[in-house]
């Protein structure tokens, strides 16, 4: 028997939003009873999702998938407690649904304000990561969103399980039928009628990488909030301190290097290139990462790859980074401008004067002074968990967290006003 695709995707999406309007009324303390119930059992059947989350992991080892790639795909116990607790910690945050942003009078007496009210279905088209699943279902849940899921292949038994455990004792707990709902068929027919789907879904959250992306941007008549690519790139300013730069750079880099804060490239003054060099190289070399630079930093470090036009714009997800020679913090900022994805970016510099111009001429969604840009992250920065990392200008920006998923609503009290 062929299954009927387009039947198939309208009615999950017809029954996620029907799902929606019973959520939207859901009480903050309901939400909150859901979340920790879905956190509890997460935990309680961590070894069922270990034993599906293998069944990936041998499929995408047999395809010869990346070791850094296959991190992203791995769960144990410790990221099942991480998923949990990230959907605890959305428990003590204020519920965005119902705040009265504002109210003011008219001269005819007419009291309006502006309420917070959630979007209604979202639609989440994600790569790898099974732990999205449970962060994108617990803040679309406190948001009072329901939500459309639709992971990667590679994750399809690990998505399949959580998803199952996560709605089932969601509407134990109180939540409508439906406000969770994965898409399992992984033929990718499915992502097109998906992105077409504007009857129902009210707003669509591609996270992976810029192929993804770019096929959503363009295919979907669903308003779309871009997210996820991430190149990502640390200046290394004429003062910096060499130990503080190390840190920063180790951390960034290696620490997991397929995710999108990660970074991919190194731009370093001039004036201290010939002692940085040596400095930093030793110890990316301890971590196995592979060196691709430019021909200035080539004849100072004659055993790097050469690094081509494409390494500055791109986004690795491995244990690779790009290293520039640069002049100027103008030229840093220049080629960040030219080459980078609008995501993370920081500077490592003792000067005041270049720190506050980095912050206020680099056009990204997190720009750092002397840290990490492994921090841009919804949990780091206090929001709880995070749906993704928006980094275009409109409605959202950086860590999307609740009240990225709200719009608002102008409430109207009247006692019998006509417009003259």
């Amino acid at each position: 028997m062929i299954m009927d695709y387009e039947k198939y995707i309208t009615e999950i999406g017809e029954r996620a939003k029907i799902a929606s309007r019973k959520l939207a009324l859901l009480s903050s303390d309901i939400k909150n009873k859901i979340l920790d119930s879905m956190a509890d059992a997460l935990e309680k059947n961590a070894d069922i999702i270990i034993g599906e989350n293998i069944k990936d992991i041998e499929k995408a080892r047999e395809k010869g998938i990346s070791k850094a790639k296959i991190d992203r795909l791995i769960l144990n116990e410790k990221r099942i407690k991480d998923m949990s607790n990230g959907l605890r910690d959305l428990i003590p945050l204020n519920d965005p649904i119902g705040e009265i942003i504002s109210m003011w009078k008219r001269p005819n007496g007419l009291l309006i304000g502006r309420v917070r009210v959630p979007l209604g279905v979202i639609g989440i088209i994600y790569e790898s990561r099974p732990n999205v699943t449970s962060d994108a279902a617990g803040i679309c849940l406190k948001s009072g969103n329901s939500v459309i899921l639709r992971g990667g292949s590679e994750a399809i038994n690990s998505n399949k399980i959580i998803t199952k455990i996560i709605s089932e004792v969601s509407v134990k707990a109180g939540a409508p039928q439906n406000c969770i709902q994965l898409i399992e068929i992984t033929d990718r027919k499915l992502v097109d009628l998906m992105l077409k789907l504007n009857k129902y879904i009210d707003v669509i959250i591609p996270r992976g990488g810029r192929d993804l992306i770019q096929k959503v941007v363009q295919n979907s008549t669903v308003p779309t909030i871009e997210t996820g690519e991430g190149i990502v790139s640390i200046f290394v300013n004429y003062d910096a301190d060499f130990e503080m730069a190390k840190k920063i750079i180790i951390n960034a880099k290696t620490q997991r290097p397929a995710v999108c804060n990660a970074a991919d490239k190194i731009l370093i003054h001039e004036k201290i290139a010939e002692k940085f060099l040596p400095f930093i190289e030793k110890a990316l070399n301890e971590y196995n990462v592979q060196i691709r630079g430019c021909s200035k930093t080539r004849k100072i470090l004659p055993n790097v790859i050469e690094a081509s036009q494409q390494d500055w714009k791109t986004e690795f997800l491995d244990l690779i980074i790009a290293i520039k020679i640069v002049s100027s913090i103008d030229e840093a900022i220049e080629i960040i401008t030219e080459n980078d994805s609008k995501h993370s970016e920081t500077i490592i510099t003792n000067n005041y004067s270049d720190a506050q111009k980095f912050l206020n001429e680099v056009d990204a969604a997190a720009v750092y002074v002397n840290a990490s840009t492994r921090f841009t992250d919804g949990g780091q920065f206090g929001l709880g968990a995070e749906i993704g990392i928006s980094t275009q200008k409109l409605h959202a920006r950086g860590p999307m967290s609740l009240n990225e998923l709200t719009s608002t609503k102008f409430i109207i009290y009247g006692n019998g006003q006509v417009r003259e």
